[in-house]
């Protein structure tokens, strides 16, 4: 039997949740298909709930993650901001260093 250690980690600001595993996803289905409707498909979620997703972390955020194009002769669409990529890059280093280092600590315990 092979054991693993799990562990999901979030960002809070002013007690609020900021960043955390799933909306990180949804940044990156938005940034990929280019809308909140589409990524909310994806991702099995109303768009009720990933629009206050998004308007969530763009109120907590020091400048928006998503920018949201409405309509006109070259269509609507949300663009993910080149801050919103990065968030993005640096949550997943972050996720990835905190699951090596628990990783390492577990192959210390002897269960």
């Amino acid at each position: 039997m092979e054991e693993k250690v799990k562990s999901r980690i979030w960002i809070e600001k002013d007690g609020d949740v900021f960043l955390g595993y799933g909306r990180i996803q949804l940044l990156k289905k938005v940034d990929e298909t280019h809308s909140i409707s589409a990524a909310a498909k994806t991702l099995n979620m109303s768009y009720k709930k990933a629009w206050r997703l998004i308007n969530s972390m763009n109120e907590l955020a020091k400048t928006p993650l998503i920018v949201k194009n409405i309509g006109g002769k070259d269509g609507g669409g949300t663009t993910l901001t080149k801050y919103g990529k990065e968030v993005i890059c640096e949550f997943e280093t972050l996720n990835n260093n905190c699951m090596n280092y628990l990783n390492s600590e577990f192959k210390k315990v002897d269960l």
